[in-house]
Formats: structure tokens, C-alpha cells, sequence
């Protein structure tokens, strides 16, 4: 069977394992956005970093949970964005004003909401964190 997405079954993980008091998840689940949207939690926060074990057959994502992720997932389906919409989507997919963040792709790459808020830059909404 198949993973239709693998982004959307790391953080799922991610939030059971941060319910149950782990710190740390082990997924085989591994592709660049992945590694680029925990670089942004990371940066933000949220997680305490991840690493790529190498096991032979395929990569291993090993996840370190610090106790400050509330929630995050995906944005299913994949809204274009445009920089006067963000703050729709931020009341949308946000508890609270400047409490989470969105991540966002851009032609510049992946990055918060606020940061393409600055750069004046539009994208897809990716997922959600807080």
C-alpha cells in the first residue's frame, strides 16, 4: 500500500507522539519538503531538531519533540496565496493572532507566513504550525 502523503503522516506522528509524551519519532517518511518544513518548526520553535540515520535500504528521519507543539498539519487542498489574502488564511488555520505559523511555498522556496509577508511574496500554503 501506498502513502498517498507522506508530509501529512509525519506530522500526524508528530502530534500523536507529542499527545503521548514522547520525545522522539523514527519515520521512514523522507524527502526534501519534509526535512525543509521541520527545518522552518525548528527554526521557529517547535521541535527540537532531526537527523537522517542511514540504514541501507533507505533513510530513517529521526525527530527530536521538545513539549511546545500544540498541533500541525497539512493544508489539504493547496491554496495559491496572495499576499493581501494571508491574514483569511491565518484567521482560517490559526487559533490566534501571532500564535503558530504558516509555511508557505514560494519561488524562493519554503518559509513562514510572516517572512513572505515581508518579502511581499505570494506561494501554496503548505501546512500549519502551532
Amino acid at each position: 500500500m501506498t502513502l498517498n502523503d507522506p508530509l501529512a503522516n509525519v506530522l500526524s506522528f508528530m502530534n500523536n507522539y507529542e499527545k503521548l509524551g514522547k520525545k522522539e519519532v523514527e519515520t521512514k517518511n523522507n524527502s526534501k519538503i519534509i526535512r525543509e518544513v521541520l527545518k522552518i518548526m525548528q527554526e521557529e520553535g517547535f521541535i527540537g531538531g532531526h537527523e537522517q540515520i542511514e540504514d541501507g535500504k533507505g533513510n530513517i528521519l529521526k525527530i527530536n519533540l521538545i513539549g511546545s507543539l500544540n498541533k500541525c498539519g497539512v493544508i489539504k487542498p493547496r491554496f495559491r496565496i496572495q499576499v493581501k489574502d494571508y491574514e483569511k488564511y491565518e484567521k482560517r488555520f490559526l487559533p490566534a493572532m501571532d500564535f503558530g505559523v504558516l509555511i508557505v511555498s514560494t519561488n524562493k522556496g519554503l518559509m513562514t507566513n510572516k517572512e513572505a509577508k515581508e518579502k511581499q511574496l505570494g506561494g501554496t500554503l503548505i501546512s500549519y504550525v502551532y
